[in-house]
């Protein structure tokens, strides 16, 4: 039990709350504690997200599809993570994303009314949760102005960061050059030159149909720099 504690307390929505506090949450909360077999479905798109979904041992694929399947954005999370908290709440409250279990992998679920009474039993839960909406706005901002402005390396560090979730690794975006060269409004020799210059400076590699990104904090460190 302690060292489920300890993971919990790693995570974003649960940093800065003690231990004994924890336990006391626990105690008067509901957590469902389930199991996954490799390769089993946790969680379909556009599924209804009525809990917040923890994964607290082994490592989950989760992919994100726009409407006609012909973008694809995918990342491994291992545990310690949370699944798209800001889903919870909102206009849309349905998953946007596939996931899928690489290993044997344990989830903590936390249903959408017990999570409020958690937010207010506590003023640092509820500012965690706060910080998180306001980081995937602010993201989501900065994207915009990357999209209208900035060079090819700042629009695919964008993609990334937008969706993908912090912690996420062997990232993976799947569309044809062709459909990313429209989405980003250039010339595919523009586009070419880019991803050229980004392989050159170990940020990815690439295909005619993916980006393999080497690292979800370099493509953070490439907005922030050119942002400063």
């Amino acid at each position: 039990m302690s060292t489920m504690f300890e993971m919990l307390m790693e995570l974003p929505l649960f940093k800065g709350v003690t231990h004994t506090r924890l336990a006391e949450v626990v105690g008067k909360a509901k957590f469902h504690f389930l199991k996954f077999p490799k390769g089993a479905a946790i969680i379909r798109p556009h599924e209804p997200c009525t809990h917040l979904t923890f994964v607290i041992s082994g490592s989950v694929r989760s992919v994100i599809y726009n409407n006609n399947e012909r973008f694809s954005v995918g990342q491994t999370l291992p545990a310690p993570a949370v699944i798209t908290p800001e889903f919870l709440f909102g206009r849309t409250t349905e998953y946007p994303c596939s996931v899928t279990a690489l290993e044997s992998t344990s989830v903590l679920q936390i249903s959408k009314s017990d999570y409020i009474k958690i937010l207010y039993s506590d003023e640092v839960f509820l500012f965690n949760y706060l910080n998180t909406l306001s980081m995937n706005a602010q993201k989501a901002l900065e994207g915009i102005l990357s999209l209208t402005t900035g060079e090819i390396d700042e629009r695919i560090a964008f993609w990334i960061i937008a969706l993908t979730q912090r912690g996420g690794t062997d990232i993976k975006l799947i569309c044809r050059k062709r459909d990313l060269c429209s989405l980003f409004g250039v010339q595919r020799s523009t586009f070419d030159a880019g991803l050229q210059d980004m392989q050159a400076r170990g940020l990815l590699d690439y295909t005619n149909t993916e980006l393999h990104i080497h690292s979800r904090e370099d493509m953070l460190r490439l907005l922030m720099k050119n942002y400063e």
